[in-house]
């Protein structure tokens, strides 16, 4: 897997990404996805990085479970969250129909295309029908290491040709925003909701 680097990255700079990751402000994601979900329903936090949003989920009265790939990262958002958050990959994933949505926000990102479609239809199989998944990626063609991380950017139009043969899913909504990071408003994201 292309992960080696990229965890020893947040590995070692755990503190620092939680630290300027924490209060950016994607409370326009996170209600556009929850529109398509009620209060109390389970939702699976993949790649939480600082918990930012599983706190925000919890807070909104939704049940959370919270996972990442980095333990140091783990680490810090069990702190923050006050819930345990579970150290594993995002290939480990092998719940059935558990959960009501599935939040990846700049987390799958990190996987190579290769291992992407793996993933997501792990993805597919832990959500319940009618569930729904949110994800971001880095808008674009790009696929390697970037900054000691491996990235692998979409565009819409590579993004529905990638999930073409995924009957089990449909992208029912798309859109692109700025970067919400200080000084990284020229970044540009691909946002999709997908529903099973």
């Amino acid at each position: 897997m292309n992960i080696v680097n990229t965890l020893a990255y947040y590995n070692e700079k755990a503190k620092e990404f939680c630290e300027n990751t924490v209060n950016a402000d994607v409370s326009p994601q996170r209600d556009r996805f929850l529109t398509h979900l009620i209060k109390g329903d389970r939702i699976l936090d993949f790649g939480c990085g600082s918990g930012r949003d599983t706190k925000a989920f919890l807070e909104l009265g939704y049940e959370v479970e919270a996972i990442d790939g980095s333990r140091e990262l783990c680490k810090v958002a069990s702190e923050y969250t006050g819930i345990e958050v579970k150290n594993m990959f995002f290939n480990e994933l092998d719940a059935v129909e558990r959960y009501d949505g599935i939040w990846a926000c700049s987390s799958i990102l990190h996987v190579s295309k290769d291992e992407l479609k793996t993933v997501l239809k792990k993805m597919v199989i832990a959500l319940k029908d009618g569930g729904v998944i949110y994800t971001s990626f880095k808008y674009g063609d790009f696929e390697g290491e970037r900054n000691g991380r491996y990235f692998s950017d979409f565009t819409e139009e590579s993004f529905g040709n990638f999930i073409s043969d995924c009957s089990e899913i449909q992208i029912i909504d798309t859109w692109i925003t700025g970067d919400v990071r200080p000084g990284r408003g020229e970044e540009k994201w691909l946002n999709l909701i997908m529903k099973k």
